[in-house]
């Protein structure tokens, strides 16, 4: 049993949720106290103790069952209520059929489950042993069902309960073979379903976290699947936090700088100018960004990471504004003045929805300029998060042009390479010589580094 649950935090650790040795802790504590006798309270023990964020119910919720079943679906067995006649009629008709399928209802007829040995034989043969991903488990359990002839058994169900009839069985009966096959064949992909289910948690479980975390954070934004983007935004809330404690502490530290004579004339005047409190010069200075994000298809999750960044590190800002963008540019700093990020950054998305070649930054820069140029001023930093493509509209060069200018930097974060700027609709070669430095940031670990020099620089 421990080490069912040791593997069931590693699963759940392996899907994002975030356990810690204490939580874990708290769980066997509250199994010892509660015992495992009565499955619903064993369920919610662990629950309350592993799981601390709402957001994460629903895996735990999808995973518990997988390492703590209730047992084989239930089979039924016919044999024993058949006369003999019946009996004889069956195999008559079964003999009928070739070997394997005489055997597929033979066991089905007797109400036979699949042995430990024969499912661990399907998983060598459809390569289970090799997945780790939920979301492959009913395909794999199909997978299992074709390889065990559940369609042929479909198929050759009625030309059985024909054959039967024409042998002179009474309908009932008839009936009642059909529904005990279909009930016993049902039974059987419930198990075939549990069992992939279960190795794939256990395979999820024995990934080493940090090799699978280190992979993440490394692999290109396009090449994630949903379950990986799903893990890089809970790291994201973990970075930001780590950089966060960085910056804070590069800031203090910082605050002690020249000695400001002035400053320390004027401190000291009231112990006769004896310099006995010192002063020096402030040389942090919080920067003052403007963040202008595409949320077009193509730029949605890298925009989202970097919203998600941004708004968790406001701390270490004297001002932010952000805006977004597709063909329109909106405001959506409010967005952020409460509640938790991601929710905001979602409410922002769905207001925005996304659509394929429909981007227009031209017209947004003009939106900007016409709205919001009083954000920028000589201490502000402008931040462009986008691939510079522009479906072949006008790329107003010349308001950019006003907006870096009226800007201390400007600085664009790109995930395209520079050998594709220019190809196709890209307008980024003639956007790149306007800002003071662009930044080529294709996963989670180069916008890290990224969003550390802004706000160190």
């Amino acid at each position: 049993m421990e080490g069912r649950i040791l593997k069931l935090i590693a699963a759940l650790r392996a899907s994002g949720v975030r356990v810690s040795l204490a939580e874990s802790a708290d769980a066997f504590s509250a199994i010892d106290q509660l015992g495992v006798q009565d499955r619903d309270t064993f369920r919610l023990s662990l629950r309350a103790t592993l799981i601390k964020d709402a957001r994460d119910l629903a895996a735990f919720d999808k995973l518990f069952p997988l390492f703590f079943g209730q047992g084989e679906p239930p089979m039924s067995n016919l044999s024993s209520d058949l006369t003999p006649e019946e009996a004889q009629q069956i195999a008559d008709a079964l003999r009928q059929m070739s070997q394997r399928l005489r055997a597929r209802f033979e066991r089905l007829l007797q109400g036979k489950s699949l042995t430990r040995n024969e499912l661990e034989q399907l998983a060598q043969m459809v390569g289970l042993n090799n997945v780790d991903d939920l979301r492959y488990q009913n395909w794999m359990a199909q997978r299992m069902q074709r390889a065990l002839g559940f369609p042929q058994v479909r198929e050759a169900l009625e030309e059985l309960m024909q054959t039967l009839s024409e042998m002179g069985m009474d309908s009932q009966r008839l009936e009642q073979i059909r529904d005990l096959i279909r009930q016993n064949l049902q039974s059987i992909g419930q198990q075939v379903a549990q069992f992939a289910g279960e190795r794939i948690v256990e395979n999820l479980s024995e990934k080493p976290p940090t090799e699978a975390l280190d992979d993440l954070l490394n692999r290109p934004f396009g090449s994630l699947s949903d379950r990986e983007k799903k893990l890089i935004q809970r790291e994201v809330q973990r970075l930001a936090a780590a950089l966060r404690t960085r910056i804070a502490l590069r800031q203090k530290r910082a605050k002690t700088g020249q000695l400001d004579a002035k400053a320390t004339l004027r401190a000291n005047l009231k112990h006769q100018s004896v310099p006995i409190e010192i002063r020096h010069r402030d040389r942090t200075r919080k920067p003052r960004i403007v963040a202008i994000c595409d949320v077009s298809t193509s730029m949605r999750f890298f925009s989202e990471l970097m919203l998600a960044f941004l708004y968790a590190l406001q701390g270490q800002v004297r001002k932010m504004h952000a805006f977004a963008f597709i063909d329109h540019l909106e405001y959506i700093s409010t967005d952020f003045s409460d509640g938790e990020t991601s929710e905001a950054v979602s409410r922002v998305l769905l207001r925005m929805p996304s659509g394929y070649y429909n981007t227009d930054l031209g017209h947004s820069l003009q939106n900007f300029t016409h709205d919001h140029l009083d954000t920028l001023n000589g201490r502000t930093t402008l931040i462009v998060v986008g691939d510079g493509r522009n479906n072949f509209n006008d790329p107003r060069l010349d308001l950019f042009s006003q907006m870096a200018r009226r800007s201390a930097r400007t600085i664009w974060l790109n995930p395209e390479p520079p050998d594709k700027w220019g190809s196709g609709d890209s307008d980024m070669h003639q956007y790149a010589p306007l800002c003071d430095s662009v930044l080529l940031v294709r996963n989670l670990a180069e916008l890290t580094a990224a969003v550390d020099s802004l706000l160190a620089a």
